[in-house]
């Protein structure tokens, strides 16, 4: 048996899946269903589309009969992949792969959490976000761009999905991460021309949860490639800043959860440690969890033997204390 962690991570951009994909047998198995339901983010062509648009390409990654591992890069229709529960608790998170700003890490980053929360009553919002490297015309905004239109859409379909606007929080992986804690701490930012109702709405999240989450932009604390790619490798000291989320905590941010492996060899663990000081500093509540063990993009994937692989079930606990997920009264869904 291949060690799954391994073979998915043996580089940051490891990925897994695209929300459109034929049921067929690959390495063995049959790919996992993907969703039925998916929300474009924009009316037409996403905003300020390249000369050459990128071409979305999915790839299959695993070799493990029976286990997959998608990527999808080249990004063109920025969308959301929804995952509706049985019963709806009234509480919303946008999920935001991973994939070091190079693809997108779908699989265990996105759909194999979606599934978890969706069966504890969440409604799962997976987001395909578009690539800084694809020359896109809001530059190291377009992945947040898409971020706030996703926020501000899905309060605008509250009523359709059963959740409450006030109770959508996002949560995100490595340079997901990194998009989670730009979106709690620069959901105000104007990054896009208004282009419907949707966006006099709040993008602000209720709870943020950056989880092994790239953070700072100034080497050598930086993930380098996902740097690169973001504000490019010979960025100045204030791109650096402005992309660096530890340096742009508000008394707005949201209340954060955060998760890293202090052996994780691609994404220091002084990321977290960073942005943690900064909430602290700001007086935003934060709860942290530091485990001695699970390297990088351990997701789900950690065998029950290891702590690091109850962080899902801690932030369940811990966003409860906040009034999202279980427990929570639901209003009747609609539709």
């Amino acid at each position: 048996m291949i060690d799954r962690r391994h073979a998915i991570f043996g580089t940051l951009a490891a990925g897994l899946a695209a929300p459109v994909l034929a049921q067929g047998k690959v390495g063995g198995g049959a790919a996992p269903a993907d969703p039925v339901e998916t929300i474009e983010l924009w009316p037409g062509a996403a905003p300020g589309m390249p000369a050459t648009p990128p071409v979305e390409k999915v790839e299959e990654r695993s070799r493990e009969p029976g286990y997959h591992n998608r990527t999808v890069t080249g990004i063109v229709r920025p969308r959301l992949l929804v995952f509706r529960p049985a019963r709806a608790n009234g509480s919303a998170l946008l999920v935001i792969p991973g994939g070091g700003y190079s693809l997108i890490a779908m699989d265990h980053e996105g759909h194999a959490v979606a599934r978890r929360l969706a069966a504890q009553g969440w409604t799962v919002f997976v987001l395909l976000y578009r690539l800084p490297g694809d020359g896109w015309a809001a530059g190291p905004d377009v992945a947040l761009s898409d971020a706030q239109r996703a926020m501000r859409l899905i309060r605008a379909r509250a009523a359709t999905y059963g959740i409450r606007p006030e109770r959508v929080g996002v949560l995100g992986f490595s340079a997901g991460g990194h998009l989670c804690g730009d979106l709690a701490t620069r959901f105000a930012a104007p990054t896009y021309a208004p282009v419907g109702a949707a966006d006099r709405l709040d993008a602000r999240p209720a709870i943020a949860a950056p989880i092994y989450a790239v953070q700072s932009m100034t080497l050598p604390m930086a993930h380098g490639g996902s740097r690169a790619l973001l504000i490019g490798k010979d960025a100045s000291p204030a791109l650096e800043r402005a992309h660096s989320t530890a340096l742009n905590v508000g008394a707005r941010t949201p209340p954060c959860f955060l998760v890293h492996a202090e052996d994780d060899g691609a994404v220091d663990v002084g990321n977290t440690l960073e942005f943690r000081a900064a909430l602290k500093a700001a007086k935003v509540p934060v709860e942290t969890h530091l485990f001695a063990e699970g390297g990088h993009g351990f997701s789900l994937t950690l065998p029950d033997s290891k702590p690091a692989s109850r962080w899902l079930d801690l932030f369940m606990v811990w966003a409860g204390t906040h009034g999202l997920g279980q427990g929570a009264a639901a209003p009747q869904r609609v539709g």
